[in-house]
């Protein structure tokens, strides 16, 4: 029995000695986890894509770049989904952040028709922008590249516009939680500009509008009624101009998205807007979108 006795001690002791070295163990790898061990077991941050916008400038398939058409574009959003146009079809994807790597599940395109030149490039876009994408990031450019090199794209970071200065070109109406489109046959006239003079001027869809506005905080208020041209348009186009010269009058709250504008009234009732291609939110002197019809004093 005494000579049993110090080896179950020693052995409790070894147990011990065992359970305090595996915590430390842990401690340290724990520790290593946290950025603060080695450099091997140290994780690369996620990159900070979401909620980003990107102009596709280039795509590489098979090792042939191919330079991209004017309004390729694509945005990550908080959601875990990309969503972009190719220059010809608008088209989304799912996509999974991890470190320097994206991977990219293409899910749905539209199927307009378009020239050869931009169908071409729509191909080659949907074969470099899927899989595992790996991320290189150096100040306004990210370039995404397949693991073999071979596939990738060439993007450069779009600025958000500013509200004065940029071409809103009116694409839709806002009824409460409901938003349309511009009636059949409207044409895409309609557009407004708020320019550093402190007017808005542009197109009600017809007749060309000027007024004077002021911006303050979140509201945009026109002081109308805004002063028109007299042209005759279509029905169509006449029904547009009506709704909008009604709304452009008065407090509006408005909404900056990137490059999209939304006005609403106190009723609920408002427009949507896009950025106009090739505005750049340059300072203008409320001269926008006006044909060069210079709008009467009053309607």
């Amino acid at each position: 029995m005494q000579t049993q006795t110090p080896r179950t001690l020693a052995s409790a002791a070894s147990a011990a000695a065992l359970v305090l070295l595996l915590a430390a163990c842990g401690t340290e790898g724990g520790t290593a986890g946290a950025g603060s061990g080695s450099g091997s077991d140290t994780v690369s941050p996620d990159l900070p894509v979401a909620g980003s916008h990107w102009t596709i400038g280039a795509v590489t398939v098979d090792g042939r770049r191919s330079a991209a058409p004017d309004g390729a574009r694509v945005e990550f959003g908080a959601d875990g989904r990309a969503r972009g146009n190719s220059g010809c079809n608008t088209f989304g994807a799912t996509v999974a952040v991890k470190g320097d790597t994206l991977t990219v599940s293409p899910q749905e395109i539209t199927e307009m028709g378009c020239p050869e030149d931009r169908q071409r490039f729509e191909t080659e876009l949907v074969k470099a922008f899927t899989g595992p994408l790996k991320g290189k990031q150096k100040g306004e450019a990210l370039t995404l590249t397949s693991p073999d090199g071979r596939n990738g794209l060439e993007l450069t970071a779009e600025a958000d516009l500013p509200l004065r200065g940029t071409t809103w070109k009116i694409d839709g109406l806002i009824s409460g939680d409901t938003a349309s489109s511009l009636p059949a046959g409207s044409g895409d006239k309609a557009r407004l500009v708020l320019g550093a003079d402190g007017r808005v001027t542009g197109n009600l869809g017809c007749n060309n509008f000027a007024a004077t506005a002021r911006v303050e905080g979140k509201t945009l208020t026109i002081e109308g009624p805004a002063a028109t041209t007299r042209m005759m348009c279509t029905s169509p186009q006449m029904q547009l101009e009506t709704k909008l010269y009604e709304l452009l009058d008065g407090p509006l709250t408005y909404r900056l998205d990137h490059r999209t504008l939304t006005l609403t009234n106190a009723a609920g009732e408002g427009l949507g807007a896009k950025a106009a291609a090739g505005t750049t939110g340059e300072t203008s002197e409320g001269t926008g979108g006006t044909d060069g019809q210079e709008p009467p004093a009053s309607r």
